[in-house]
């Protein structure tokens, strides 16, 4: 099938946070949502959803369980079971409740900086001790960034409880190494920390030379302390539907999960749940097309920051997300702000990540949108 990738959509028209953030003369490349179309199959499955008329609670179907075995055994090799899944109104929410179900207040919540923001604001949300430490930057744009382990045991304290982990990484785009990742899990183990490994980009791998391997395959040792979250929705453009899943093997731990939960978070969104079984089943074409266009769009952004001085791009192996830095730039100073009043452009600040002086480019976009806004940047940053 042809999938349409290239015709801009006006999501004014509906209220969306991405574009309704800022003016109307500016352009936004900021949240991580695309501006594409979800797929034709669950469009299609959404209207005959909504052709019922009736939207009362709902949960997991085996059959929407049974999809999600079947993706992860056919994408990466991992065989899960059924009832391991726990689905949740979203990946942050699950960030949030890991913190609350596994660790007591004014313990510790460790995470590596740069990081989403959602994954600063837990251990505040939550009562816990907020605790970090720094991912290793490259030096050269053709290196990559890289997982410290020295600095991440440094950072461990006696009151540490649990780490979260992005894999792949966001914002930095980066699919960790397998030296990396047993690294993190013998850490882990030896310190006895809950691991929450954060895996919502793994379906949107732009280096095919880099394949995402789900921590809970690789170290299957981290089993009785690992919980795994996925959701359709950063691959298959489906965010505002909320839904995703908490894959926990070791019972102990899920029931745990599952009764902080209980109470506290809403049940799943019941269009959610039917969108997540027909993309899981059907939108694997569709995501192999998106992939192409995504290429295509970094190679693009790619040879605009080769004619912008002082800025470095270290390209992201995933995700629709490029992690820029603009300390050796004319706009080393609140390069978003700068940007947004003379480029008029909307990115992503860094600081909001933990590392000032960097930007976030969310290039999930049609190549005219890009296009466009590469063009106001290349004004300011040329």
């Amino acid at each position: 099938m042809n999938f349409d990738f290239a015709t801009p959509i006006d999501r004014r028209q509906y209220p969306t946070k991405k574009w309704q953030q800022y003016a109307e003369d500016v352009l936004p490349l900021w949240v991580a949502d695309m501006d594409f179309h979800s797929p034709p199959a669950v469009i299609e499955a959404l209207k005959q959803r909504v052709d019922h008329g009736v939207f009362g609670y709902a949960d997991a179907t085996p059959a929407l369980r049974d999809t999600l075995c079947r993706w992860s055994e056919s994408h990466y090799g991992w065989q899960i079971d059924a009832a391991w899944q726990c689905w949740v109104p979203g990946v942050v929410p699950a960030l949030h409740l890991a913190a609350l179900a596994f660790s007591e207040p004014g313990e510790g919540v460790l995470t590596a900086t740069p990081i989403y923001p959602p994954f600063l604001s837990v251990a505040r949300h939550t009562g816990r001790e907020a605790q970090t430490f720094e991912l290793d930057p490259p030096a050269t744009p053709d290196g990559d960034w890289r997982l410290d382990l020295d600095a991440m045991e440094a950072a461990i304290r006696p009151n540490t409880r649990v780490l979260l982990w992005c894999h792949p990484h966001n914002p930095t785009g980066r699919v960790w190494d397998v030296d990396e990742l047993r690294g993190l899990a013998e850490l882990a183990r030896r310190h006895a920390l809950i691991v929450v490994s954060d895996e919502l980009h793994c379906d949107l791998i732009l280096d095919p030379e880099r394949p995402h391997q789900p921590l809970g395959l690789l170290c299957p040792e981290l089993a009785e302390r690992l919980i795994t979250l996925w959701a359709p929705s950063k691959t298959f453009n489906t965010a505002g539907l909320s839904a995703a899943c908490a894959v926990i093997a070791d019972d102990t731990l899920r029931e745990r999960f599952q009764r902080t939960a209980a109470g506290l978070l809403p049940g799943v969104n019941v269009l959610g749940l039917h969108a997540a079984e027909v993309a899981y089943a059907e939108g694997e074409a569709w995501r192999q097309a998106l992939l192409t266009q995504l290429r295509d769009n970094l190679a693009r952004l790619e040879r605009h920051v080769a004619g912008w001085p002082g800025v470095m791009l270290s390209p992201p192996q995933s995700t629709y997300l490029a992690w820029l830095d603009l300390r050796g730039s004319a706009l080393a100073e609140s390069p978003q702000q700068r940007l947004l009043e003379e480029a008029r452009v909307a990115l992503s600040d860094g600081a909001d990540f933990g590392w000032p002086g960097f930007v976030r480019l969310n290039f999930g976009t049609p190549s005219e949108t890009l296009e466009a806004a590469l063009a106001r940047l290349d004004r300011v940053l040329g």
